[in-house]
């Protein structure tokens, strides 16, 4: 079970590096994709960041 949640913390940390990443990107002039596609691939990269991460939380506090 440890490992699950040490994968779980991984997986949650490139989700929300991602979502960064395309937040950086929307301060950025003249960027393509359009900003409105940016916000919601950023949206869903922190949710599923943010999923990730209490699924996780979850498994540690189990063990």
């Amino acid at each position: 079970m440890k490992i699950a949640a040490i994968i779980f913390f991984i997986f949650s940390a490139i989700l929300l590096l991602g979502a960064i990443k395309y937040l950086i990107g929307l301060t950025r002039p003249g960027v393509y994709p359009p900003k409105q596609i940016l916000r919601k691939k950023a949206a869903a990269l922190f949710g599923g960041g943010g999923i990730f991460l209490l699924i996780a939380l979850l498994i540690s506090k189990l063990i």
